[in-house]
């Protein structure tokens, strides 16, 4: 079996579309947490500032353009495992 490059092929843009809003929570979700358990005032702001253009930047991507959610997609998956090993 070969490994697909593209999981999402033969998914709806829709539903790309929401595999994007997912992951976009997801990471909103840790930059929140790390802002919130920051105890140096500037580590909380930049964590804030990280959390705050995710959300800029999920409420810009066109719904429409698939290629722009593939590559946020991406792009933030990479950026979630990152946090995770850096506990």
């Amino acid at each position: 079996m070969s490994q697909n490059s593209n999981p999402y092929e033969h998914t709806p843009t829709a539903m790309v579309f929401d595999v994007f809003t997912e992951v976009s929570n997801e990471l909103i979700g840790l930059l929140t947490h790390r802002s919130d358990a920051a105890t140096d005032p500037a580590e909380r702001e930049s964590w804030w500032q990280r959390d705050l253009g995710v959300r800029d930047t999920r409420r810009a991507v066109d719904p429409q353009n698939r290629q722009a959610l593939l590559e946020h997609i991406a792009a933030w998956k990479l950026e979630i495992e990152q946090l995770k090993v850096a506990r």
